[in-house]
């Protein structure tokens, strides 16, 4: 590698969506998203399914370990650390949710990170409802905690349907710049607005595919006819639009949720979940990536992962 690239330690890597849109060099929707000046010299998540994704497709392979157990001091020294900090306990599908739980501490161990090892820049990522929880205490908790290790901090929701992606996935970046590098990060322009976003059908070859196994029963079909109007239930998506947000229990999806599905045929009421694919499409991984062979862990995978198209505009911002 020449010495100019930036060098990259990926934490909570997951399968990889963060780090493939921080490296670049692949086609999504016809579009070549170019190489950036990245190296990733260390990964590492505790799924090791996500692991098995992500050495089937990177170059440097993840480590499959407990953070909350690694000597940051062994880790390679960086320039730089990316990190979606496991964030169900920030979900708003949930808010009674306990925001003291273990999981919602482990953005310390990115603190952790960031004192032992300071790195020139960071990106985190997390879910929108970091912003709101608690009245916005939780991110100024989050922020203030940051800033501490030696960092000048900005934060912004970002939309990702506004990047040429297909989903309304809504996002927390934060930014963070070692104080003593006088440099400002801004967030990119957004490249399309929802009015004239991607739609849903540029990553839906067909409807009416052949694999049954995707397609809802007529009992499941009766039953959210029998639901009470005020549900959000059978949430069949307009392929002119982009879709709902993908959750990481996509394995599970039915109609008698909030879940978006397909609907292929309205007289015959024929209605369908996305396949694998088809969720890696709709979260701007491109058909490239290889997915894991167990569709149920995919569609986790799929469902956690930061869109790799959004993370390159973010990305390339840093470099700009």
């Amino acid at each position: 590698m020449p010495e100019n690239k930036i060098r990259v330690a990926s934490l909570f890597c997951g399968c990889g969506g963060s780090d493939l849109g921080l490296l670049g060099g692949f086609k999504y929707l016809g579009k070549h998203y170019k190489r950036l000046p990245f190296e990733i010299v260390y990964a590492i998540d505790n799924d090791k399914y996500a692991v098995e994704t992500y050495n089937a497709n990177f170059e440097h392979p993840a480590v499959c370990e407990d953070i909350t157990k690694v000597d940051f001091a062994d880790v390679p020294d960086v320039d730089m650390m990316i990190g979606g900090f496991p964030c169900q306990s920030f979900s708003t599908v949930n808010p009674t949710k306990d925001t003291n739980d273990a999981r919602a501490n482990l953005y310390k161990e990115i603190v952790r990170f960031l004192q032992e090892k300071q790195p020139k820049y960071f990106i985190c990522e997390n879910v929108k409802g970091l912003l709101t929880l608690q009245k916005g205490a939780i991110i100024q908790k989050i922020v203030k905690e940051f800033t501490e290790c030696g960092y000048n901090i900005q934060y912004k929701l970002i939309k990702a349907v506004e990047y040429g992606i297909p989903q309304r996935r809504e996002r927390v970046i934060i930014v963070g710049i070692r104080k003593d590098i006088n440099l400002s990060y801004l967030f990119p322009d957004s490249i399309c607005t929802e009015n004239n976003a991607v739609p849903l059908r540029k990553v839906i070859d067909r409807l009416d595919i052949e694999e049954q196994k995707y397609y809802f029963s007529q009992k499941a079909v009766q039953g959210v006819k029998n639901a009470k109007n005020n549900m959000k239930r059978g949430l069949w998506q307009d392929l002119n639009a982009p879709c709902l947000t993908l959750t990481s229990h996509l394995a599970k999806v039915s109609m008698n949720s909030r879940d978006p599905i397909l609907l292929v045929d309205a007289n015959e009421e024929l209605y369908r979940r996305f396949t694998p694919r088809e969720a890696a499409r709709i979260q701007s991984f491109p058909d490239t990536f290889k997915l894991h062979p167990s569709e149920a862990k995919s569609y986790k995978q799929i469902g956690n992962a930061i869109p790799p198209v959004m993370m390159w505009y973010i990305a390339r911002n840093l470099i700009k």
